[in-house]
């Protein structure tokens, strides 16, 4: 049973990542490592040091992958900020599973929650109409004078 429920979450994530455009995909990452953070939680509660580590190193990964996507360019200050802050996340988290910290995941995930909340009241602003227009299926040729 556990197998069919983690196969449609795969499928339904992926299909969730297929559609989405930029803005979602970063909501879908923040919530991510939430998700990836309370199950982290739970192995630690339980002693379950394997799964406690699997689960901080793919909340790890999407922080990483957050960072990596920073357009330090147009993002100015804000990027420079958020940059600053994943690095700091990602070194908490290792704490968290080097030391068995609790309160660390705590703090990791409730800056994620704050970034969310950010990132979903911007959300609220963007309009679909605003997306650039899609580029024709099949290119045309001129052949000739």
């Amino acid at each position: 049973m556990y197998s069919a429920i983690q196969q449609y979450r795969t499928v339904e994530t992926q299909s969730g990542v297929y559609a989405a455009d930029p803005h979602r995909l970063i909501q879908m990452l923040l919530q991510g490592a939430m998700d990836k953070i309370a199950l982290a939680k739970g192995f630690m509660e339980r002693g379950d040091v394997a799964e406690k580590g699997r689960h901080i190193s793919r909340a790890i990964s999407i922080v990483d992958g957050l960072r990596a996507s920073l357009d330090k360019d147009k993002g100015g200050e804000i990027a420079t900020n958020l940059e600053s802050l994943y690095d700091y996340m990602e070194r908490r988290l290792l704490m968290a599973n080097l030391k068995n910290d609790l309160d660390a995941l705590s703090e990791v995930a409730d800056l994620l929650r704050d970034l969310k909340e950010a990132w979903d009241g911007i959300g609220q602003q963007v309009k679909p109409d605003e997306q650039p227009p899609a580029r024709p299926e099949t290119p045309s040729f001129s052949y000739g004078a």
